[in-house]
């Protein structure tokens, strides 16, 4: 008996989480599953247990969304467009993905918020740094949309803006392979794994992690990102409980 108490104080202490305020960063592919295009009904609802799974661990949990299973802005081919008009149609798409995930949040029984940097007051509230932080504080989970609200900055880069200002620990880069490589695993199966990789040889080796800006606004800040395979059921818990998943990206 005392052997199985102590073995079950273990269990306790190793399920403490490495992280109090995590930002996650889904792409617009995340929602799509495997109909290649628009929100995917099973994709979302298991990616609203997963979120639930961290969410009762009391980490304090933040999400900025993608909208390229809708509509890709600037680079939808074969659509001549302005770039500051398809920068705010992608916009308007991430706002349809964070309805989408909100919905099936709710669903889990898991308190959300959206916050948008477009005001639309009937969908949404208006992003403001403290409304944010309090809403992480009162244990609801908060998604942004639109991005930053300005054409020519991506969703990455948004990410990285957010995470510095509610303060968050690190950034989770959901992707679909299992880290960041020296080129796309998909095509070339032999590619170098990093495990833990620097900002500095992100940007010079031109790596796929986030964009320039967003790797560039991280670093001067000296803000952790974790990328790892989202289509790994249970990857984002094992992430927040500090397990050795996917690759990190450090200072140095």
């Amino acid at each position: 008996m005392a052997a199985t108490k102590k073995a079950g104080k273990k269990a306790m202490k190793k399920a403490q989480p490495a992280y109090r305020r995590v930002l996650l960063k889904l792409s617009g592919e995340a929602f799509q599953g495997p109909q290649g295009f628009g929100i995917h009904g099973e994709t979302i609802q298991a990616i609203a247990r997963e979120l639930k799974d961290v969410h009762q661990l009391g980490v304090q949990t933040a999400i900025m969304v993608g909208g390229g299973n809708i509509f890709r802005g600037a680079r939808q081919k074969g659509f001549e467009i302005d770039r500051a008009t398809g920068d705010y149609m992608g916009m308007l798409a991430t706002v349809i993905n964070a309805l989408a995930l909100q919905d099936a949040l709710e669903k889990e029984g898991v308190f959300t918020r959206v916050l948008s940097a477009i005001e639309m007051k009937e969908v949404s509230e208006p992003f403001i740094r403290r409304r944010a932080m309090r809403h992480l504080e009162k244990d609801r989970v908060v998604i942004f949309a639109a991005g930053t609200g300005n054409p020519y900055f991506s969703t990455d880069t948004a990410a990285a803006l957010r995470a510095m200002e509610i303060k968050a620990d690190v950034i989770l880069k959901a992707t679909r392979v299992d880290g960041v490589y020296d080129a796309d695993p998909e095509q070339i199966p032999d590619a170098k794994f990093f495990a833990v990789i620097s900002y500095r040889e992100v940007l010079s080796q031109n790596l796929k992690v986030m964009d320039a800006t967003a790797i560039s606004l991280c670093m001067d800040n000296g803000m952790p990102i974790v990328v790892f395979n989202m289509n790994r059921a249970g990857n984002i818990k094992r992430v927040v409980l500090g397990e050795r998943v996917g690759s990190k990206v450090t200072p140095a």
